[in-house]
């Protein structure tokens, strides 16, 4: 069965995964994680791609993102992913493929989901029991957009920037947070929609986004979805 074809949009923020082949390692150093992320700084701006939040785990990585270009994405990962894998294949004199294939991705709402999805991102290491706090794990965007560690790779969404009316009282807003897991419910959500290449948020979010790309956006659904009864002007309200 052929994989659901990306959706992309402009302006809209997408999470994506890419996973180490047979999730096997693709970091093995520190060197291997700071290359990655100075050739993600390079390619992000070379693309037009802003990017929200980060983490790199051993063998995955998570992206939150947006463009205002529908290529975009795809492009940063594209050649991203190809500088990567031929400094590591030279580094550790190695061969083949390195990433498990294409990457998966979901546009996000905002609202409520957009700083949900930058928390499932950058907790990533505390659910995989790797350190007690998102704050003790260097190769994330947590630091930057917590406790306004300088970095040139974020570029916070303006979302994030409502959380206060200056950097210390927005960072203070961010932390608190991170007081409390995750909903078991907003894991799985994010799981699904990741992986399954659905819109990321409510039914109002997916039945738009249905429209604009004319297939469905979320599981269970079939067919082309129906012309909507109230407007007409094939904008999503994020």
């Amino acid at each position: 069965m052929p994989r659901r074809a990306r959706i992309t949009l402009p302006n809209v923020p997408t999470h994506l995964i890419q996973r180490g082949n047979n999730r096997q390692p693709c970091f093995f150093a520190d060197e291997d994680y700071r290359r990655y992320l100075d050739w993600l700084a390079e390619y992000a701006g070379k693309t037009d791609c802003r990017i929200h939040a980060y983490v790199l785990m051993t063998n995955h990585v998570h992206l939150l993102l947006s463009s205002d270009r529908t290529d975009a994405c795809s492009g940063l990962m594209k050649s991203l992913g190809q500088r990567y894998v031929q400094y590591v294949n030279r580094v550790y004199r190695r061969s083949g493929t390195l990433w498990e294939g294409r990457f998966r991705s979901c546009p996000v709402q905002e609202e409520a989901y957009l700083l949900g999805c930058q928390r499932y991102i950058e907790l990533n290491p505390v659910r995989a029991n790797m350190v007690e706090h998102p704050a003790e794990y260097r190769w994330s965007s947590y630091r930057a957009n917590a406790q306004g560690e300088v970095e040139r790779l974020v570029r916070p969404h303006p979302l994030y920037t409502t959380l206060g009316g200056d950097a210390d009282s927005r960072q203070a807003a961010y932390r608190e947070l991170f007081r409390y897991e995750l909903e078991p419910g907003m894991v799985d959500e994010i799981r699904r929609a990741t992986n399954g290449n659905f819109a990321l948020g409510n039914e109002r979010f997916a039945a738009q986004v249905a429209e604009m790309i004319g297939r469905c956006a979320s599981p269970g659904q079939s067919g082309r979805p129906r012309k909507p009864v109230v407007g007409g002007s094939g904008e999503l309200p994020f």
